[in-house]
């Protein structure tokens, strides 16, 4: 199946996947600019009446950036919706999404065909992040354009199956688009994605270190110091099990060696969970590649780099495969 338009013939086959608290117009802007989709939780924007002056200042810079520049027009963006019942801004934040027809719609625990059907109804194209084989046929049944496979070691609510498994599982039944997420942080990881058979590769820890990020910038050299060694699997902080640096746990005065288990009927994505991750901070395994504190466009010129190196070495620039 060809992608739809608005993901076909990316500068980079690369998603930045949206980051709670962490992704803004201004990470957004500079994601697209540097040819990778950028994205953001509608949810980051406080108060809600926020969302439409961020999707105002998107929509319009990147339109001026791709006047100025169209011999290097900028990647797509994307609005990350959280579709569970503890969102109780979702029919607010789909309605401003809706007045500036955001391209594409990446939705987050629990899929909702009404959420993809109005989408769709203004030429959104609506990606639904999974975790394992059962959840992807349940989105694509209810309406989802593509999936994004969440595999072990991502940054964030994340899976425990193995890439390669959760991705030749979809591959069996589904052919449409398909990115990958877990521990993808280098060029190499981005080629082996596709490799594996997903569309596009989908990175979010390593963006947190980069200037543009609204993190912290304790966050930020955490990120630079640790490597997946520092990684804790817990549901204690949402209710959805996730990957938490284990230095932001101690900090926050418990032991990331023993924590307890969470009760999943108490899961909230509202106030108190905002709180939690400001102090509480997401990161995936990839982040043992990350060594400094770079602006977005400087690390993506380092994946675009080493993206064509990997090619390069495995012999597909010789060889004609076409891998974009």
């Amino acid at each position: 199946m060809p992608l739809p338009a608005v993901l076909a013939n990316l500068p980079l086959p690369i998603i930045g996947s949206p980051l709670f608290i962490i992704s803004t117009p201004k990470l957004v802007i500079e994601q697209c600019k540097a040819g990778v989709v950028g994205s953001m939780p509608s949810l980051n924007a406080r108060p809600a009446s926020q969302v439409d002056d961020w999707l105002a200042e998107i929509t319009e810079t990147l339109a001026a950036w791709d006047r100025d520049h169209p011999e290097q027009k900028s990647a797509p963006f994307a609005i990350n919706q959280i579709v569970h019942k503890s969102n109780d801004r979702l029919d607010h934040d789909m309605a401003a999404c809706a007045k500036y027809r955001v391209p594409i719609i990446i939705t987050s625990l629990g899929a909702r065909a009404d959420v993809n059907e109005a989408a769709h109804a203004w030429g959104g194209v609506v990606l639904h992040d999974i975790i394992n084989n059962k959840y992807a046929h349940k989105a694509i049944e209810k309406g989802a354009d593509g999936l994004i496979a969440v595999a072990s070691g991502a940054g964030g609510h994340a899976g425990v199956k193995s890439p390669f498994a959760l991705i030749q599982e979809i591959r069996q039944w589904f052919d449409g688009p398909l990115a990958l997420s877990g521990s993808i942080a280098t060029g190499d990881a981005v080629l082996a994605a596709l490799a594996m058979g997903a569309d596009f590769a989908y990175i979010g820890s390593a963006f947190i270190a980069t200037e543009e990020a609204r993190a912290v910038d304790a966050y930020k050299q955490a990120i630079v110091d640790a490597n997946s060694d520092d990684i804790v699997y817990s549901n204690l902080f949402t209710g959805v099990h996730g990957n938490y640096l284990a230095p932001s746990i101690r900090n926050a005065g418990l032991d990331p060696d023993n924590l307890p288990e969470s009760d999943p009927s108490k899961m909230n994505f509202g106030g108190d969970a905002k709180k939690a991750w400001k102090d509480i901070w997401g990161c995936g395994q990839g982040i043992g590649a990350i060594d400094k504190v770079v602006p977005v466009a400087a690390y993506v010129a380092q994946l675009k780099a080493q993206f064509a190196a990997a090619k390069k070495r495995l012999g597909l620039v010789e060889a004609g495969v076409a891998m974009a």
